[in-house]
């Protein structure tokens, strides 16, 4: 979102995540294939899995700033990427949020007939690491993501940037107030069996990408 730009990290909180995310990249395995999806007021693939790191590496370079922080959307829309045969459709989650409560929880339950729910955190083959500097604003609520990530398995280690008291920060002739939301990404890196990560400056962000890399090891 547009408060990525704040440079409370420095040089700037987008310039040093997308530093600290190039550097995660060269500590995995080559063999680890690596999606990325980015988010703002809605969420789109920037990057299909791929094990190709210079694709991932201007897909990194290629992030545009826009408003709006749609968390939810972004989990899902890595679910969907990870799942692509599951029937994960965001567009119908968000209808459902947007229509009577009613018409919401018969969409959702037609989600979730198409598989079994399995123990959080027991799919090896895949995690999602979420980056944030801020709190939800908009799209489907991100602890019901985080459900869906947990019934299929899936851990999410968040990574919180920025600040956690909530500061107004100014740049280009406006000024906007920030605050990240650790207690949601505490949530979320609980419900799905993963940790959350505080990267108060450039340095510990590299650091937890790299205890990251470490933990992300590859079995047969």
């Amino acid at each position: 979102s547009g408060s990525m730009r704040a440079t409370d990290v420095k040089p700037s909180r987008i310039v040093a995540a997308q530093t600290a995310a190039k550097a995660f990249l060269t500590e995995l395995p080559r063999s680890v294939k690596v999606g990325i999806v980015a988010f703002a007021g809605s969420a789109q693939v920037a990057q299909i899995p791929t094990v190709n790191r210079e694709d991932l590496t201007s897909a990194i370079d290629r992030f545009q700033l826009q408003r709006g922080t749609a968390i939810g959307n972004g989990i899902v829309m890595s679910l969907a990427t990870l799942f692509p045969d599951a029937g994960i459709d965001l567009q119908a989650l968000q209808t459902g949020r947007d229509r009577q409560r009613g018409l919401a929880i018969d969409e959702a339950k037609k989600e979730t007939k198409a598989f079994t729910p399995v123990a959080p955190g027991s799919f090896n083959s895949a995690a999602i690491i979420l980056l944030t500097d801020g709190q939800r604003t908009t799209g489907v609520d991100s602890l019901e993501a985080a459900k869906m990530a947990a019934d299929r398995g899936v851990r999410i280690y968040t990574v919180g940037i920025g600040t956690v008291d909530g500061e107004t920060i100014g740049f280009e002739g406006w000024s906007m107030r920030v605050r990240l939301d650790e207690e949601t990404l505490k949530a979320i890196a609980a419900k799905t069996q993963a940790e959350y990560y505080y990267a108060g400056t450039a340095d510990d962000l590299k650091k937890v990408y790299e205890t990251l890399s470490s933990r992300l090891t590859v079995e047969k």
